[in-house]
């Protein structure tokens, strides 16, 4: 029996529509019914919610929650990098993820419902991504969509880690040049492909068929072309401003979507970012973050802010586990204190996330259809005082305070 549930008398924060008072929210199974004011609620089991206040769940685009483990610092133990190699889109990050991490509790109690996770950022081109929910027990409860994109990095930590390793890259420079032929090395076998099935097609002597060998099927080029074609984006992990500048001119190169990742000092090149119709994936920024490598000496907690008054798409991350993914509220309330819009607060958190991550047809705004993961707050979301009470995930409860 499909389980329906009526939260009545709820201030109601949707998102993409008028916030609604002493509303309803009615949930069927995994999915939201409706919601509205003064809906029948016949047949449903009501739970009174006067004096509270309803969100979606929050969403945070970029973790390695499940592939850094929390709780040990044992560098055996985490499976977010693979350094063996400069270049690794064969790489699955799903095929690490381990759902028992204490992150997954962290993020339920904080209201984190969803989140990307990704591969690290040693290599100029990492693993594929996933986006996850965060409740479930095997993988495969879990997993909403994978691939959602390639995880690529800019900048020092693919330099150093090159060094560390006794191979490239070790400079800028070699780092673009890794993803560059990369590139030019995946449209080489599509090419060898297509010359393939030409000679087959044009072929008259069946016989002869036998002699002519495919090429061997290569699982990272393949991903490639899925970037060249526009199926998945490039997440690029960049923070200075000249690296998310070398990141959108290889994008443009080779014409992939590109996200970046961090966007540090994005507002430093504000303009060319918007005109280019570039996302962000800004953070971490909770305590300013940290300032541990010359990268991030110009790091601004104003940053989100100027970026949304500038008509950038915009998320938060708390690039967890660097900063614990349950401060994800705590970093939108500081950057509303620096200058964000309230009108546009929670969007960076929910809807603007799930359109980065590609799921907003299921998550990131309460609407119609969409699965059932909301919050319940004991008062106004933006005031730190308030805590989030209860957190649903495909209408079950998963936090209780």
């Amino acid at each position: 029996m499909i389980m329906k549930v009526a939260f009545v008398n709820a201030k109601i924060i949707p998102v993409e529509g008028k916030n609604i008072e002493n509303g309803t929210l009615l949930i069927e199974g995994s999915k939201i019914k409706s919601l509205g004011v003064n809906l029948p609620t016949k047949g449903y089991e009501v739970v009174d919610c006067t004096g509270l206040v309803i969100t979606p769940g929050l969403i945070d685009a970029h973790s390695h929650v499940g592939v850094f483990e929390e709780g040990t610092s044992a560098s055996h133990v985490h499976d977010g990098n693979e350094t063996t190699e400069a270049a690794v889109p064969y790489l699955r990050t799903m095929d690490s993820l381990f759902p028992l991490d204490l992150g997954f509790d962290d993020a339920r109690r904080g209201g984190v419902t969803t989140m990307g996770v990704t591969h690290g950022s040693a290599n100029p081109i990492g693993a594929q991504n996933v986006v996850v929910k965060s409740a479930g027990i095997t993988v495969s409860d879990m997993v909403i969509k994978e691939p959602a994109g390639v995880k690529f990095a800019m900048g020092e930590n693919p330099k150093r880690v090159g060094r560390e390793n006794k191979r490239a890259p070790h400079t800028r420079m070699a780092v673009a040049h890794t993803i560059r032929k990369a590139f030019y090395d995946a449209l080489d076998y599509r090419n060898d492909i297509i010359e393939y099935e030409h000679k087959i097609k044009n072929m008259s002597n069946d016989d002869k068929k036998e002699f002519i060998k495919p090429p061997k099927k290569d699982l990272g080029k393949e991903i490639l072309l899925q970037l060249i074609d526009n199926t998945i984006p490039v997440r690029s992990h960049a923070h200075r401003a000249d690296d998310i500048e070398t990141a959108i001119r290889l994008s443009e190169e080779f014409g992939y979507r590109l996200v970046i990742e961090h966007a540090t000092e994005s507002y430093k090149i504000k303009d060319l970012i918007v005109s280019k119709n570039i996302p962000l994936v800004i953070g971490p920024i909770f305590g300013r973050g940290s300032r541990t490598k010359n990268e991030l000496r110009d790091q601004q907690m104003s940053t989100p802010g100027v970026m949304v008054k500038a008509g950038a798409l915009v998320c938060l991350t708390t690039d967890a586990p660097v900063v614990p993914i349950d401060s994800l509220r705590d970093s939108l309330i500081q950057c509303i204190r620096e200058g964000l819009p309230m009108d546009k607060a929670l969007e960076i958190v929910t809807i603007n996330p799930a359109k980065i991550l590609g799921v907003d047809d299921r998550v990131g705004s309460l609407k119609e259809g969409k699965d059932a993961d909301f919050l319940i707050f004991n008062g106004d979301p933006f005031d730190s005082r308030n805590s989030v009470i209860k957190t649903y995930i495909d209408g079950n409860l998963v936090f209780s305070l």
